[in-house]
């Protein structure tokens, strides 16, 4: 049983997003009807073994290192199914590393979509069968089952959070929005107004950005970052960072120094006593809530709006994603595992992403992660992959059911033939099969 948190204590959690999409192949209008191949694999390859050389691998092994020297630090990874597909196809011993790293027993895995996608705004169950499908596979590589939720992007309101309870969830984690905080403040747990076994943890970002994007301008060091951390007002029970994990390695490259930086802080941390590292289950089992957390209007870690105006802000995003959604029922109606693993794919949030049309930060950031040379050929790209998807999924499913039919008449005959004469001859008063 966990020790609950005394008065005096303070807590940090320190997570990491993992996450790389399955990006689409360029596809021309007038190829629509005749392609069905739409990623680009050869890119994602590319890119993914290059950031488990450049980020994944490194960091991961000196967490090992930092954990095997201070096993009282906690590190914690949510890591989406897409991600995790490509490790087993492109780079096996980064997955291995992320393996190595659980086995300590310091490290937890959050819970999220499998495809880290925007199935939370839709109606529906998709959502629900993503949570699980992720969940299986988490405990399938590392033989753990999460307690806590990490949405796509920390999206996150009310309605999430009772979905994400009934699925037996104990806490979530999303973004630290001052006005959302009852003034008390982000350092803080919260719960839900409704459930009060939802317990919510908001990520400082401040802190984290500083980060993730501010490391070089603000010159941040091991010492300083933990003085801020220091610094903060005695009453804050708990702080939140989390950022993505390719902020050590990739984002910022090894010669900024980022990784060393992360380094001397958890070694730092490792030697304080003023803060205790911890994982997030930890935190909603052993820290009271200060109050109950109202969040009508869905909320994201993303853009200085921080709400879902990332993927879904001007007519293109929302025209892309109403146009994957309605395909729904057709496609799970078909039954075809291809066609619906195909349809979810197209669900992940950054396809919606790169179609953002936001200038000035915002659209640096967006153009940074994005393939295309801009929004609207994003757009017109997704929407033809989209037209293609639905000719072929059509298709596949009309001649499986051709299939279907002609191994049936076969089968049919073929019963036929073993069948004695004397068995066709039915009362000759009603039917008779054949001619005397």
């Amino acid at each position: 049983m966990m020790k609950s948190q005394s008065k005096t204590e303070r807590s940090l959690v320190l997570y990491f997003q993992v996450h790389q999409p399955r990006r689409l192949s360029p596809l021309n209008f007038f190829d629509i009807g005749s392609s069905g191949n739409y990623f680009n694999d050869d890119m994602n390859a590319e890119i993914v073994k290059r950031i488990a050389h450049d980020c994944y691998i490194p960091t991961n092994e000196m967490l090992l290192k930092v954990l095997k020297k201070y096993p009282q630090l906690k590190i914690t990874f949510s890591i989406s199914g897409i991600t995790i597909d490509q490790f087993e196809a492109y780079a096996p011993e980064a997955l291995l590393s992320f393996k190595q790293l659980v086995d300590t027993g310091s490290v937890e895995i959050l819970s999220e979509t499998y495809y880290h996608s925007l199935s939370s705004l839709m109606i529906g169950d998709e959502f629900e069968s993503q949570i699980i499908k992720h969940a299986e596979k988490i405990y399938e590589h590392f033989q753990v089952r999460p307690h806590v939720f990490r949405n796509t992007e920390l999206m996150y309101d009310n309605e999430i959070g009772k979905r994400i309870s009934m699925l037996g969830y104990q806490g979530v984690i999303t973004e630290g929005i001052d006005a959302f905080a009852n003034g008390k403040g982000v350092n803080h747990i919260y719960q839900h107004p409704e459930i009060s076994g939802l317990k919510i943890l908001l990520r400082n970002y401040r802190l984290s950005d500083d980060i993730a994007f501010r490391f070089k301008d603000f010159k941040i060091t091991a010492d300083k970052f933990l003085s801020w951390l220091n610094e903060m007002p005695a009453q804050d029970e708990i702080v939140t960072l989390g950022m993505d994990y390719e902020t050590f390695g990739e984002h910022h490259k090894q010669d900024s120094g980022i990784q060393k930086f992360l380094e001397k802080l958890l070694v730092a941390l490792g030697k304080q006593t003023q803060y205790r590292v911890i994982t997030p289950t930890e935190a909603v089992r052993t820290i009271a809530a200060t109050s109950p957390l109202s969040v009508s209007e869905t909320i994201s870690w993303a853009d200085t709006e921080r709400d879902v105006s990332a993927w879904l802000g001007n007519d293109m995003q929302r025209d892309a994603f109403y146009t994957v959604t309605k395909m729904e029922q057709a496609i799970k109606n078909m039954g075809e595992q291809s066609s619906l693993e195909q349809w979810r794919h197209l669900l992940t949030s950054d396809h919606f992403y790169y179609m953002s049309t936001k200038k000035n930060t915002d659209g640096k950031v967006h153009s940074y992660f994005s393939p295309y040379p801009s929004p609207y050929e994003a757009f017109i790209n997704f929407m033809n992959v989209i037209a293609d998807f639905s000719i072929q999924a059509k298709n596949h499913h009309e001649a499986s059911l051709d299939k279907a039919l002609v191994t049936s008449e076969q089968d049919r005959h073929k019963q036929l033939e073993v069948v004695p004469t004397w068995a066709m001859t039915v009362d000759q008063d009603h039917y008779t099969p054949y001619r005397h």
